[in-house]
């Protein structure tokens, strides 16, 4: 007699999940059916800020997920879960389909915490989802079209704000216009040494990118209100304030961590319930925090696939540990970058050229693996 396949949904097309689809057909043969429940467009974290700047054409940082999927011969549903029954195993999904598993992974990203809506009028542009950040470069380049450096406001001190906030500005420089930004910070920052900061703050600062403490407490035309009763010049308000797990991860009921991500072991599962898996910026292993950064996802991937595979086999599963100290680089939009691991660091163009390298590689590789044709 057969047994039957152990159906595992894979939720979200992350750094992860795009990497365990190469694993489909071992799955498979460990008797686990995958299936994937995503967007049909995956965006590519590692050059959003490229794209933002107008360093690289949109399509650099966009795969099609459908075509990846399908190049492994994993079904694909182009949706995202609204609800999950966890007590009956069912998926409900955006599109009104239910789908039952036996094991579900989430790896959907992050989203940005904004800490509540902005009063007033006037946009707001979250940084994540990273969908979004294409109506602010429209809207941006609807100021430039004009003629016009509008004032740019970024909330947030952490390295994704000083990363967007140069980004930004570099879209201004292409346009020959002299950017006005202004990077709007709870504290100082301490996500670098010292020295690091220092050298990055005085080459912004050489661009117009200038700095000052305070937070965001709503809108009006023209300018941003700050939280002590002040207000700011404003045109254009990004909101970088620090990134949390999508409302799905806490409507499944399970432990969470203290920035509401999923509390998961060393073997990817919620220690709530095994059959609930989780890998990216939505989850976080306890007793080993790392902050959100697709290196880590890049590393669990084989980790989950052999987990997904023990599911079938009844195989041991394997531990995943987040490695300590790791490479990030930030583009700054001027074909510069700071390059951090530990509290050593490295800033100039060598910094860039490393990033795209590692950038282009993954999603390219992704890419021609999904046979995808990149137009020009």
């Amino acid at each position: 007699m057969l047994r039957a396949r152990v159906r595992v949904v894979l939720v979200g097309a992350g750094h992860a999940h795009l990497l365990v689809l190469k694993h489909a057909g071992a799955l498979r043969a460990a008797g686990v059916e995958p299936i994937l429940v995503a967007p049909p467009t995956f965006h590519y974290s590692g050059l959003a800020t490229a794209v933002l700047s107008g360093a690289l054409p949109p399509g650099r940082a966009l795969l099609d997920v459908g075509a990846l999927a399908a190049r492994y011969g994993v079904r694909h549903l182009p949706a995202e879960v609204a609800a999950i029954d966890r007590q009956a195993r069912r998926l409900h999904l955006s599109d009104g389909q239910d789908l039952a598993y036996d094991a579900v992974s989430f790896n959907i990203g992050s989203v940005t915490a904004c800490g509540g809506d902005l009063q007033g009028e006037g946009e707001a542009w979250p940084v994540k989802p990273l969908s979004g950040l294409a109506g602010l470069r429209r809207r941006l380049e609807d100021h430039l079209a004009d003629g016009v450096s509008p004032s740019i406001v970024v909330a947030g001190g952490g390295p994704t704000g000083f990363e967007v906030a140069a980004a930004l500005a570099g879209r201004v420089e292409r346009a020959g216009l002299s950017p006005r930004v202004l990077i709007l910070r709870r504290s100082m920052p301490d996500w670098a040494s010292a020295r690091a900061l220092g050298r990055l703050s005085a080459a912004l600062q050489r661009r117009g990118i200038l700095q000052t403490s305070g937070e965001a407490a709503g809108r009006r035309p023209g300018e941003v209100l700050l939280l002590d009763g002040g207000a700011l010049p404003c045109d254009l308000l990004v909101m970088a304030t620090g990134l949390q797990a999508p409302a799905v991860i806490a409507d499944l009921g399970l432990p969470l961590s203290q920035d509401g991500r999923l509390a998961v072991g060393p073997t990817l599962q919620s220690p709530g319930d095994p059959t609930v898996l989780a890998v990216g910026d939505c989850a976080v292993i306890t007793g080993s925090p790392r902050p959100p950064a697709g290196v880590f996802g890049v590393r669990a991937a084989p980790i989950l696939a052999h987990n997904l595979a023990a599911l079938g086999t009844g195989a041991r599963l394997a531990t995943f540990a987040p490695q300590s100290r790791w490479l990030s680089i930030l583009d700054l939009g001027d074909g510069t970058g700071l390059a951090l691991r530990g509290r050593v660091w490295s800033l100039g163009r060598g910094a860039l050229m490393l990033k795209r390298r590692l950038d282009l590689g993954f999603v390219d590789g992704l890419r021609a693996a999904s046979g995808e044709v990149l137009e020009d």
